[in-house]
């Protein structure tokens, strides 16, 4: 029987694939190290075999190119969904934040709800800390974005946030929380950010509206949250960290903490943004009602420029922004990382 993906006690990861066939199978392998897509070499039996590694503990996403047609791994049932295509999944245990452990566990909820600002039927996923079924207390919200690549699932199939959050409440680190995980794109939403290849549609606030009309109304509604600002956060990564800015500018009284991961503004005139947010960034209210926010990029991101314009925008204003350069680039590895340090901030 063909085994794929196999993970050996040194971090190294074989991938196979039963294609006797084929005439050349790749690997493209997200996150995994190194410089585009890697041959696999086949056998007598028509298997495909390729070992890379040894990695950094963590999640990865992959698919396999048989002779042109991308396809997940056949021999592996773990998925995760991007915006428009699926990845097959391997997890590379050793982390310290992200592993499955045996702790007390949350539980994850794939939500279907109506929004009426678009006139359809949406998903989020949401995850409801341990012991919130059996019990009638209230909770803090925490809203978390995903990227232009990703869906509403990234952050719990790749992103392991809710491994992450339990990990971090049964150490103590983290105040015990709903995280709410909404779908970032709509019909007419872009990609990225300038200079990526994307076309952001800020003008048409369409997931804005369903945010800020639908899903927040939502959660607030059909979950025992604590929906005063002082116990409300958002936060997002790349195209996410976007939207969170824009979110929490729209609203300023309305969330406590903000973070940015590798992201900044995506309008590609911040003088402009400035001046249609005059009022906003001059709220003497909101900012003394700001707990945090939060901005955090890797040095080898090529969002790197706009995460410092931004900051030095917000500092220009009286804002107390702070910023945190790591190593790495814009890849899942820094983003597990950042919001295992982003979370313990909470709700304090």
């Amino acid at each position: 029987m063909v085994v794929s993906p196999e993970v050996s006690s040194d971090r190294r990861i074989t991938f196979r694939i039963l294609a006797p066939k084929a005439e050349a199978v790749r690997l493209n392998g997200g996150d995994i190290p190194g410089n585009g897509p890697r041959p696999l070499t086949k056998n007598d039996e028509g298997v495909w075999e390729l070992t890379v590694g040894p990695v950094d503990a963590g999640a990865y996403r992959y698919t396999f190119d048989v002779d042109g047609v991308a396809v997940i791994d056949p021999r592996s049932p773990s998925t995760s969904e991007s915006n428009n295509n699926t990845w097959s999944v391997v997890y590379v245990p050793g982390s310290d934040l992200s592993d499955n452990k045996d702790v007390p566990h949350g539980a994850v909820a794939s939500v279907h709800y109506t929004s009426t600002a678009l006139g359809r039927p949406r998903r989020m996923h949401v995850y409801t800390p341990p012991g919130y079924e059996s019990g009638q207390d209230k909770y803090p919200v925490f809203y978390l974005l995903h990227g232009a690549s990703d869906s509403d699932d990234s952050w719990i199939s790749v992103g392991r946030a809710n491994f992450i959050l339990d990990n971090l409440i049964a150490a103590e680190k983290a105040k015990p929380m709903i995280v709410v995980m909404p779908a970032g794109h709509t019909a007419s939403f872009g990609f990225g950010p300038p200079g990526a290849g994307g076309r952001p549609n800020f003008a048409a606030n369409e997931f804005q509206d369903d945010f800020l009309k639908d899903l927040r109304p939502y959660v607030e509604k059909h979950y025992r949250v604590l929906a005063d600002r002082s116990n409300r956060a958002i936060a997002g990564l790349s195209m996410g960290g976007g939207q969170t800015i824009s979110i929490a500018m729209e609203r300023p009284a309305d969330f406590a903490y903000v973070g940015v991961f590798s992201s900044g503004l995506f309008q590609r005139n911040l003088g402009d943004w400035e001046k249609e947010h005059e009022a906003q960034l001059a709220d003497s209210a909101a900012k003394e009602g700001l707990k945090l926010l939060s901005f955090t990029t890797g040095s080898e991101d090529f969002l790197m420029p706009r995460t410092r314009d931004t900051v030095e925008l917000f500092k220009k204003h009286d804002y107390k922004p702070v910023f945190k350069e790591t190593s790495g680039g814009h890849t899942w590895l820094n983003w597990r990382a950042y919001l295992g340090e982003f979370a313990p901030q909470l709700f304090r």
